[in-house]
């Protein structure tokens, strides 16, 4: 089985249409997105018809809740605050019912989908620390979770006590090894490179491949530019910050 996950889309409708062709060569059995559709950029109904139109499994991003009012945005930042609130009446009835109807959680064949972190994820928190990434490694019932939220590609090994980590595009899950995967984000990367970011995960080898796209940045910068979103959404997205 070939899986590809992908998310942390943010209403990026260039990122997602690239990503959708490289993903589609890599002729996955299914595909699986771990939330936030919506958010920063500016085209939502459009990302959510993209990706309904693949029948993946989906998971509910913080700002996928936050666009339909189950998330409170008191703790946004102001930039984030304000792409939610134009996200908001944007978003067609249907969309809105969609959203709200996903799970935080999902399990799928022998991994864990979520989208920040398998311990309390209704809390949305971030894996800051050891402390955090092993309270997310023992909230899982699998060897294996994908997560997104943080936007940078990152994978957490536990093995016998010992935990590591590596922002290598590559992952091993072997043994009774534990591995958590971030699989960096679609529309909005903050490791410092703008290229899009997908993962293709092969159970039978065990092996998880997180690669990178090009896209029509600028296509996407005037785009929320011109619907008077922040400019720094617009530039954030040019140096993957």
């Amino acid at each position: 089985m070939r899986y590809v996950i992908f998310g942390d889309i943010h209403g990026n409708l260039e990122a997602l249409e690239a990503v959708m062709e490289k993903m589609a060569n890599e002729k996955p059995d299914k595909y699986i997105c771990i939330g936030d559709i919506v958010g920063y950029c500016a085209n939502p109904n459009e990302c959510i018809d993209r990706v309904l139109s693949l029948n993946p499994v989906i998971v509910a991003g913080n700002h996928d809740y936050a666009a339909i009012g189950i998330l409170n945005v008191d703790f946004f930042n102001p930039y984030a605050f304000k792409a939610i609130e134009w996200t908001k009446e944007q978003l067609t009835a249907e969309h809105k019912e969609l959203l709200g109807n996903l799970k935080l959680v999902q399990q799928v064949d022998n991994f864990t989908v979520v989208h920040s972190s398998p311990y309390n994820p209704e809390m949305f928190e971030y894996m800051e620390n050891n402390y955090d990434v092993l309270l997310a490694i023992n909230a899982m019932d699998t060897h294996l979770g994908f997560v997104g939220h943080s936007h940078i590609p990152m994978s957490f090994t536990s093995n016998k006590g010992h935990l590591s980590f590596s922002t290598e595009p590559y992952a091993q899950v072997k043994g009774n090894s534990k591995v958590i995967v971030n699989i960096g984000s679609v529309g909005q990367p903050r490791d410092e490179n703008p290229e899009a970011a997908y993962a293709v995960y092969n159970k039978s080898e065990g092996v998880v491949w997180v690669k990178r796209v090009e896209y029509d940045i600028q296509k996407c910068a005037d785009k929320i530019l011109k619907a008077n979103l922040p400019d720094i959404l617009a530039e954030r997205i040019k140096h993957g910050r």
